[in-house]
């Protein structure tokens, strides 16, 4: 019965987050993407990625609240808990895989695309996130082409989404069975979790980099295709503005 009351609340909480985080949405954009953006292409960037951070969000939450059972003693509430995190975590997956896949579509009738920056070994914690990232950096090394090392980066996002998701399940599944309160399992669910939300923002940034090079009307197709994906995730609706 407590991990059910626990749940309801977990639940009332996203919720009330998920509200809290799009209230005022269109006055809190950023001034940078707005300057350097269309307004059309501002309308299809931001319901996404406020889809993505609220997911975050919620899930970072969900985790933390985890970790406060198993450090207030209650293991078993706090595997309830995790269990709750794993549905989050692929509802979040799935739109940020999602993504990835629609800019690697998009990427090679894209002129003019620039990648403005390196996703960084350093910024990572999961020992698999970093050796597949120290892979990546050092081909992006070797690679001229702007737009190859782009799809480069697209691969990288995609692979380590889908690396991290399978050990993050496998750290659940074999956490759960015991019960297991050690640290080195715990610091692993707290490193993937970390390492996810880095790449969720590297492919919300990827993302920002592709729009930037579409003419009207690829932006067209582009949005029929966020629409697809945000309407499985939410009822946000992604649609150009003045239309």
């Amino acid at each position: 019965m407590r991990w059910l009351i626990g749940c309801l609340i977990l639940g009332a909480v996203a919720l009330l987050l998920r509200r809290i985080l799009r209230m005022g949405a269109t006055e809190q954009a950023p001034r940078r993407f707005l300057g350097s953006m269309r307004e059309d292409l501002h309308a299809l960037y931001h319901p996404l990625a406020q889809e993505i951070e609220t997911q975050t969000a919620i899930l970072g939450i969900t985790l933390n609240d985890a970790f406060g059972e198993r450090e207030a003693g209650r293991h078993e509430m706090s595997w309830h808990v995790v269990h709750l995190a794993v549905g989050e975590w692929e509802r979040l997956s799935d739109l940020v895989a999602g993504l990835q896949n629609v800019l690697a579509k998009f990427l090679p009738a894209s002129d003019g695309v620039v990648v403005v920056r390196r996703v960084a070994v350093g910024h990572f914690k999961s020992r698999t996130a970093i050796d597949n990232v120290a892979l990546y950096e050092f081909l992006d090394q070797v690679l001229f082409s702007s737009k190859h090392r782009f799809a480069l980066q697209l691969r990288l996002l995609f692979r380590t989404t889908a690396l991290l998701s399978k050990e993050f399940h496998h750290a659940c599944r074999e956490g759960e069975r015991s019960l297991d309160s050690s640290n080195e399992l715990w610091t692993r669910l707290d490193h993937h979790f970390h390492d996810f939300d880095l790449i969720a923002k590297e492919s919300l940034l990827a993302f920002q980099t592709l729009l930037a090079c579409q003419t009207p009307a690829r932006a067209q197709e582009l949005a029929a295709e966020l629409q697809g994906l945000l309407g499985r995730a939410s009822r946000v609706s992604v649609s150009l503005s003045n239309q």
